[in-house]
């Protein structure tokens, strides 16, 4: 891997966010562009903005800034909508305590919109992918089953009354669980988007060098996600990245295909996989009650060699 030979790189290429020191200052930088995945442009652009500030969240991060980068073909969308999406996103900037500074736009014939975020973090805080150590507990603070269930609606193989579920969590933010995460003495996290809980979970894995064991039965699922995964109704995301993760991955015989494909599933504004010490649970869940959000425990930090074991 790529590794940079200035001095103030903290964090590089790998991690859920790169990690730069300028004089006291740890700055938190990271850029995600996404497809639309709804059709409202209001809410298009909120998701948008909660997928790419949650990097910063991932490192245990306060995001300040943000730059728009959108394409998209002025013969097919003209001002209205795109005020739409940049007032979504600008709102949920905000909630997440971020000011649009500025941005760029092109001609482009597939519609696309994300941002280049910038925040900090203090050294003390900071969380890593690849900072989890044997005897830690894995907690993840959402469910999974966006991509699976934003593409079966698409294709009519879902009722549309399940993409409240999805639009609700994509918006939900990290922020508190990140700081809920900080506060219980956690020093390791990612966020589950693109890849996968398997992806970024074993990224997690080979990071710290450590092997980590996760229940299947224990990973909360979206509604139907299970059924339409076991009929093989996943988008092309899972099925790749269920054969790239395989590779490092021993599934147990309990777990089906369906199964190995709902944990492969692709996210948008996924949650936090937390390596928590043991003794900070209880003030990581005061945290996360008081904040009125859910978690489930899905499994453990192991020694080992950077792989994966599903049971």
């Amino acid at each position: 891997m790529y590794k940079c030979k200035n001095l103030g790189v903290v964090v590089g290429p790998g991690d859920d966010a790169g990690v730069f020191r300028y004089k006291d200052t740890l700055m938190v930088e990271t850029v995600d562009i996404i497809t639309p995945i709804v059709d409202d442009p209001y809410t298009f652009g909120a998701i948008c903005a909660a997928n790419s500030v949650s990097d910063v969240f991932a490192m245990g991060g306060k995001p300040l800034t943000a730059l728009a980068i959108l394409g998209f073909a002025t013969c097919d969308f003209g001002p209205e909508v795109i005020k739409r999406l940049l007032k979504g996103a600008v709102d949920k900037l905000h909630e997440a305590g971020a000011c649009l500074i500025g941005g760029h736009s092109i001609e482009d014939n597939e519609f696309k919109f994300g941002f280049a975020v910038s925040g900090v973090v203090e050294r003390k805080n900071l969380l890593k992918a690849g900072g989890a150590k044997p005897g830690d507990i894995l907690v993840l603070t959402k469910a999974l089953g966006t991509g699976i269930l934003t593409s079966a609606i698409k294709k009519g193989k879902a009722e549309k009354t399940l993409l409240k579920e999805v639009i609700d969590s994509m918006l939900l933010l990290n922020k508190t669980a990140s700081k809920a995460a900080v506060s219980a003495g956690a020093r390791a996290a990612t966020d589950v988007t693109g890849f996968g809980l398997l992806g970024h979970a074993l990224n997690m894995a080979k990071g710290s060098k450590i092997n980590l064991v996760i229940h299947s039965n224990k990973v909360p699922l979206m509604s139907k996600v299970k059924e339409l995964a076991a009929a093989g109704a996943v988008p092309k995301g899972a099925v790749k990245n269920l054969e790239f993760c395989s590779r490092n991955t021993i599934f147990s015989e309990a777990v089906n295909e369906g199964g190995k494909l709902a944990l492969s599933d692709p996210q948008t504004s996924g949650g936090l996989l937390i390596a928590l010490p043991s003794k900070g649970l209880n003030k990581f869940d005061s945290a996360m009650k008081k904040g009125r959000l859910t978690y489930r425990v899905i499994g453990e930090v192991v020694k080992g060699t950077g792989k994966l074991s599903i049971k």
